[in-house]
């Protein structure tokens, strides 16, 4: 005591002034600090609720045409016409491209007089068969003279034959020059232009064509959303449970939803064991061309709940690796509890487990609260907030 007396003898008289100031100042402002942790603070109360709702599963999905064809020319050649523009619809067997076709009429000139020779020799040697055939029956000549002239003309035939599928192949090369389209559909980009060489070992194919008046969205389900799906949808074997799924919706890329809903149709026969997923088909009418192949989206399936327990996300708070509320309880102290969710629908969770329709939690400020914490509720009605934010 003396020391600290000492100490407090050697300050400057404004020092030590200063000092006292502030220790009175601290000792209110902890005073006052103390008085009003003991009173509950008002904070906006939310009673729980049920209702008939629906949620949605939703998943990443690439667009396809019902039919896309990789248009690849036949035969070699010089392009020399392009009937058709990039994102032209076309009918099936309309004209798409001409390649010049001089050297494979030229070889259909030759095929057809090569046929024309080896018609002449059959003739030739049917004449030889002739002669000989008397001449042997009255045994001027020997039979070995017929024999070989019949050989002869069995080879003459064969080579009828030869000639014949040969002119054949000319003509379907003729035809192989004009390239039409093989269904209705759009037309993909065209990364030829008039007077490249073309042929059947070039790597890009002359055009895409793609039939959309039917869209397949291809989308994955993970194992854990697979085994529920398998226990939950009725049905004796899993195309059973296909068929059983409701009609899904398609989210397209700015968030709006395709007007068409469609059907999911077939499933995968197994896993893809890198991503641990199994991919399923959802097929959409798409009479009106909106979609094309190479659109993304995602698939929405929908959940329907007969009674919904209804909690507000931002009445809900995070801890570890659970999702937590704040109850109120008696004398209005809180306490935070785990849910379990079922769905959820824009800013809303579908609860499961945790909550019961009737209780009352807490709705914001949950970053001064912990367990055994008293406040003073301010009641607010999940209608209200309803009608600002709906399902």
């Amino acid at each position: 005591m003396n020391s600290l007396k000492s100490t407090f003898v050697n300050w400057p008289a404004g020092l030590l002034y200063s000092v006292i100031i502030l220790a009175s100042l601290s000792g209110c402002s902890t005073s006052q600090a103390k008085t009003e942790g003991h009173q509950p603070s008002p904070l906006p109360v939310l009673k729980v609720s049920s209702l008939p709702a629906t949620t949605y599963r939703e998943y990443s999905a690439s667009l396809e045409g019902r039919v896309n064809v990789e248009i690849r020319p036949q035969v070699e050649g010089i392009l020399e016409k392009i009937f058709v523009d990039e994102g032209a619809y076309v009918k099936a067997g309309q004209p798409l491209f001409k390649i010049n076709d001089r050297i494979y009429n030229e070889q259909q000139s030759n095929a057809s007089a090569s046929l024309q020779v080896a018609k002449a020799n059959l003739e030739k040697a049917q004449v030889e068969v002739d002669r000989l055939t008397p001449l042997v029956n009255n045994g001027v000549v020997s039979d070995v003279q017929l024999k070989t002239a019949q050989a002869n003309y069995q080879a003459a035939k064969a080579a009828v034959g030869q000639a014949q599928a040969q002119l054949g192949t000319t003509h379907i090369n003729v035809g192989y020059t004009l390239i039409t389209a093989p269904v209705s559909g759009y037309i993909g980009r065209i990364p030829y232009k008039t007077g490249a060489l073309v042929g059947r070992a070039e790597p890009q194919p002359l055009t895409v064509l793609s039939d959309v008046s039917e869209v397949y969205a291809y989308f994955s389900m993970s194992e854990q959303d697979f085994l529920k799906f398998k226990n939950e949808t009725p049905g004796a074997s899993i195309a059973e449970k296909v068929k059983q799924l409701p009609a899904v919706e398609l989210k397209l890329a700015d968030n709006s939803i395709f007007p068409q809903k469609g059907k999911i149709e077939t499933m995968e026969g197994q896993f893809d064991k890198t991503m641990g997923a199994v991919s399923f088909r959802a097929t959409f009418p798409n009479a009106s061309g909106l979609l094309r192949s190479g659109n993304t989206g995602r698939v929405r399936i929908p959940e329907e709940f007969a009674n919904a327990v209804i909690v507000p996300t931002e009445a809900t708070f995070e801890l570890q690796d659970k999702v937590m509320v704040f109850v109120v309880a008696d004398s209005n102290k809180v306490t935070g509890t785990p849910i379990t969710i079922a769905g959820k629908s824009g800013n809303y969770y579908f609860i499961e487990k945790g909550v019961k329709a009737g209780q009352s939690i807490v709705y914001s400020g949950l970053d001064r609260l912990h367990d055994g914490t008293p406040i003073t509720p301010l009641q607010i009605s999940l209608d209200s907030l309803l009608k600002v934010r709906p399902l």
